[in-house]
């Protein structure tokens, strides 16, 4: 392919992965999940002077709890600091934090179609299969519904999957020509801004680590890391597996922690801790919403005690979650047929140098992880917001799949013309046709949840709930403080899943005091029945009736608050 053809094929998945994104967030007009309002509340902060803060807690077990409220406690802020560069010239809405993820999903479907430009490569495809087959790629990733979603709200989970394409193409690079310190280096700023991005970061070093040592094993760099034909010290001898592998892996973890550090330092003065805590709290976990516990705390032992059929049953839920919810649902057909087909097309490639082996290999050990060590917090999203890189490679493998089995009813046909195309068109054509119907709907359900919280803030400020909440120096217990705290810029405190009892205590922890409850009537945890049905403590939640907004009438029937005696 000529670099004139590369640079229009690559503009081309580019331009039009971005029309169809610009589409879609226009359709999506209010940030869900609750995880995006808070990316785009702390870029908000910030770009106001404010700093990297929230006033949203979401989780009591990393202090201090005090507010302004020092933010990602547990995420992290690359993401929000992608959303506040276009917020600084476009005005501090959602439509203009939607810009930066646009893009950067833009970004990965354009990486798609150079990693299947390095397969076709590495297949011996003819010129013209493998231009078609590339392109093909790059043009059904610009319409897979979970990555055009993905783009349109901006949270972790594009920016985390551009960097680990980026990182995954470099490793397979350096797989086929050798390596170079440049090449390393590199890796090492990507390790590390990845590390800025999610947590899943340290499987892509991982990943690295694995994939040198194979180089290592191989022999395959004589000299390793040659910036000159001239022997150097780190000329390591052949029969030294180790010394190569510490060169190719050592530089490459130094630039990620110079990288990573200053946040890690900053942690440890707003935390207490250079490590999210939490994040590996999460994995004692036994009911999703133990991440806002406030005297049941997860523990090692409650965890223990919850026997082996039932840590073996959270294990099989977040399996089925995460292959079914995650990866198939919302990609159909493609999805389907590229998670049936990845096995084969893993094991027949033709090339010592397989350009997937370091997707597959993040792949792999990031859902292991995912379903075996965090089964609960999986099915609210942890292996969702890593899974962006993941869905390029079930696209890539299902167009590889379709193209094997075009082949083979050609020869059985007697085809004379190559229909290389076919594929790609099958796989573009089912990703458009559910990919904007779904679009549709849930921009509809995004639609009815801005209506819902802009109806709610009016009622708060109008002096719904027996009180106006501008005047209200203590914060908002809710089931959904995020959102409650980007409508009303008001202070809000997570609702934890716990009796009346505790929740009086969470009021009583802060000062001044919570005094405002404010709860779906559908919650399926311990609230509202809790104060329903007359629980021990249930008599200091005196209900308090929401007037109507005139211009949502309606939107509040759902939602049911309470003033907090007893304090």
């Amino acid at each position: 392919m000529s670099r004139r053809e590369a640079l229009l094929s690559a503009a081309l998945v580019f331009v039009v992965a971005l029309v169809v994104r610009a589409w879609a967030a226009s359709q999506i007009t209010f940030p869900r999940p609750e995880d995006v309002a808070y990316y785009v509340g702390v870029a908000r902060n910030l770009v106001e002077g404010r700093g990297l803060v929230t006033d949203a807690i979401w989780s009591f077990q990393t202090p201090p709890l005090s507010f302004p409220r020092p933010a990602f406690e547990v995420w992290l802020p690359l993401p929000s600091l992608l959303v506040a560069v276009p917020m600084l010239f476009l005005g501090t809405t959602f439509a203009a934090a939607q810009v930066s993820s646009v893009f950067v999903g833009s970004l990965v479907c354009v990486l798609a179609w150079r990693l299947a430009a390095d397969v076709a490569a590495s297949r011996s495809m003819p010129v013209g299969r493998a231009r078609t087959f590339a392109v093909g790629v790059g043009l059904a990733c610009a319409v897979y519904l979970p990555l055009i979603l993905a783009s349109a709200q901006p949270d972790s989970t594009m920016p985390f999957a551009l960097l680990t394409l980026l990182a995954c193409v470099l490793m397979a690079r350096i797989e086929r020509t050798g390596a170079h310190l440049a090449d390393v280096l590199l890796l090492g700023l990507l390790f590390g801004l990845a590390a800025l991005t999610r947590n899943e970061a340290v499987w892509l070093a991982l990943t690295w680590a694995i994939v040198a040592l194979a180089l290592a094993r191989r022999h395959a760099l004589e000299p390793v890391l040659e910036p000159t034909p001239e022997p150097r010290f780190w000329h390591t001898r052949s029969d030294r597996r180790f010394g190569r592998w510490f060169l190719l892996v050592a530089p490459a973890a130094i630039v990620a922690m110079v990288v990573f550090g200053p946040w890690a330092y900053r942690d440890w003065l707003a935390f207490g801790s250079p490590f999210p805590g939490q994040a590996l709290t999460n994995a004692l976990s036994l009911d999703g919403r133990d991440i806002f516990a406030w005297e049941v705390e997860p523990t090692v032992g409650r965890y223990l005690a919850a026997g082996l059929p039932m840590l073996l049953e959270l294990r099989w839920t977040g399996f089925v979650h995460n292959v079914m919810n995650v990866l198939v649902y919302l990609g159909l057909p493609l999805s389907l047929v590229g998670v049936l087909g990845l096995p084969r097309v893993f094991r027949g490639a033709r090339s010592p140098v397989e350009p997937l082996r370091p997707l597959v290999l993040f792949s792999v050990l990031t859902f292991l992880v995912a379903c075996l060590v965090f089964p609960v917090s999986t099915t609210w999203g942890t292996f969702l917001h890593a899974a962006g890189a993941i869905h390029v490679l079930l696209v890539i493998s299902a167009l590889l799949t379709l193209d094997r089995v075009i082949l083979w009813v050609g020869r059985r046909r007697g085809w004379t013309r190559p229909v290389a195309w076919l594929g790609p068109a099958f796989g573009i054509a089912g990703c458009l046709l559910f990919s904007f119907a779904l679009l549709v709907s849930d921009g509809g359900a995004a639609r009815e949840t801005r209506v819902r919280y802009e109806a709610l803030a009016w009622a708060l400020e109008q002096g719904g709930a027996g009180v106006v909440l501008s005047d209200e120096p203590g914060p908002v217990i809710t089931d959904f403080p995020i959102w409650l705290a980007e409508a009303t810029r008001h202070t809000t405190l997570a609702l934890p899943n716990e009796p009346p009892s505790s929740v009086l205590s969470l009021a009583a922890a802060f000062d001044p005091p919570a005094r405002l409850l404010v709860v779906g009537a559908t919650n399926e945890g311990v609230w509202p029945a809790a104060i329903l049905s007359g629980a021990p403590g249930s008599e200091c939640f005196v209900p308090i009736p929401l007037p109507d907004s005139p211009d949502h009438p309606g939107a509040l029937d759902d939602i049911l608050a309470f003033r907090i005696r007893c304090l």
